[in-house]
């Protein structure tokens, strides 16, 4: 075949190809994101009566092609093009905070296992209004890992499309010459004398009175806030979901010694054999007002009695500021005979001076016993995006910044670099 045949083909088979497309020019994309929620409907149009022209999933990237007010319109990977609402959506930091949230929550010490009675949704963050991407089931069990509490309020975010930038204003010069006359003003009269006796009328009868009770400022109602927890599904799944609609899954032989007060944390510290039944030993800690700063005031020890067939106290500590982690581990104890490992765990509680120690108790077969404490680590900061408020009640130290040099130092400084010298100017 000749060259110029072999031109002509190729044109031809390209005339072929550009018409084998149909349909309007694809818009090029404005902004990324991803969804939020487990599943995400993407319309046709705005108003919720709209056909859906496709379903998305969790993490899905989508292309942001436009947005009228909080909508937008987006294409999805299998290039179905519609609308959605924008609060569904995660942007590329808030999608990476979510992953290195769960990658955390997957290294964290379980604080008990709970369960909920009705379907439970699993927030990106801890605030009402962040999106839910998980639905835990009815009586579908999760780990508790910790808990939080924030303002109620709507969790910040930074918009998903760049706003353009902003004319530059005149400049306050400009304003001012278009302000100023042409005419300059005549300039203003005095301001007439005050009378002499100026004092004497302006006293009143209210200032010889007391001030009234009600006169005192009123003092500000508290600001309403939210506690959250952080769970981590059977599936490995990791997010917020509100302390108030979980349920310890701890029998209901010890929780009903709970007395009206929350379960925040239970661990199985052995077991007690009663026959051909096996009895745990169980350890939980408790609170009073999930309000507070700390993350419990009590905890309490049931082991099983052999003699009465029952749980008993085994061991209780009341009205204190106890912080999460609780750890179990092998703890070191010194008996009369001699010193040895036995199974325990330990507590971080805040003292009287204000210093948090972790304290730690062993097990000796149904009997706690002191081991001994030392300093709390100063837990890491979560990453929960842009979450208000939240997160760990212990703060990290502010690293140290080094001191800026003093008008004299910079003055030396300079002299010595313009003159090559290392004496001072002022020598």
């Amino acid at each position: 075949m000749h060259s110029g045949s072999i031109i002509k083909v190729s044109a031809a088979a390209l005339v072929i190809l550009a018409g084998c497309r149909s349909g309007p020019p694809r818009s090029p994309p404005i902004g990324e994101a991803y969804v939020g929620p487990a599943t995400l409907k993407i319309r046709s149009d705005i108003p919720l009566q709209s056909s859906t022209v496709a379903t998305v999933k969790h993490g899905d990237r989508l292309e942001i092609l436009g947005n009228r007010r909080r909508f937008l319109r987006v294409r999805t990977p299998q290039g179905a093009e519609g609308w959605t609402d924008e609060r569904q959506l995660l942007a590329p930091v808030e999608m990476a905070s979510l992953k290195e949230l769960a990658d955390r929550a997957a290294k964290m010490p379980v604080q008990g296992v709970a369960t909920t009675y009705s379907e439970l949704n699993v927030h990106t963050q801890p605030a009402r209004q962040s999106p839910s991407f998980l639905h835990v089931k009815e009586k579908e069990k999760m780990d508790v890992l910790i808990h939080v509490v924030t303002p109620r309020a709507d969790a910040p975010r930074k918009p998903l499309i760049v706003p353009p930038p902003k004319k530059k204003a005149r400049s306050a010069e400009k304003k001012q010459a278009r302000k100023e006359p042409r005419d300059p003003l005549p300039p203003m009269p005095k301001p007439p004398a005050p009378p002499p006796d100026w004092l004497g009328l302006s006293k009143t009868d209210l200032q010889d009175e007391p001030a009234a009770a009600d006169d005192e400022p009123e003092s500000k109602p508290p600001e309403p806030t939210d506690d959250w927890s952080l769970i981590r599904t059977v599936a490995g799944q990791s997010g917020w979901v509100l302390t108030r609609r979980l349920m310890m899954a701890i029998p209901d032989e010890v929780a009903q010694y709970a007395e009206g007060r929350r379960i925040v944390s239970y661990f199985s510290l052995g077991e007690i054999r009663d026959g051909e039944r096996k009895n745990n030993i169980w350890l939980w800690t408790t609170t009073s007002d999930s309000s507070q700063p700390w993350d419990f005031d009590s905890f309490r020890v049931f082991v099983w009695s052999l003699k009465r067939h029952r749980y008993e106290t085994g061991y209780i500590e009341r009205k204190l500021k106890g912080y999460a982690p609780v750890i179990l581990k092998e703890v070191d104890f010194s008996s009369k005979t001699q010193a040895a490992k036995y199974p325990g765990f330990s507590i971080c509680l805040e003292k009287k001076d204000g210093q948090r120690y972790r304290r730690e108790y062993a097990l000796l077969t149904n009997v706690i016993r002191f081991a001994g404490e030392h300093p709390c680590e100063a837990p890491a900061p979560l990453v929960t995006g842009k979450a208000p408020a939240a997160l760990p009640k212990d703060k990290p130290a502010p690293t140290p910044q080094p001191a800026k040099p003093g008008f004299g130092e910079r003055l030396r400084k300079q002299w010595r670099a313009l003159t090559g010298s290392k004496q001072s100017p002022d020598r």
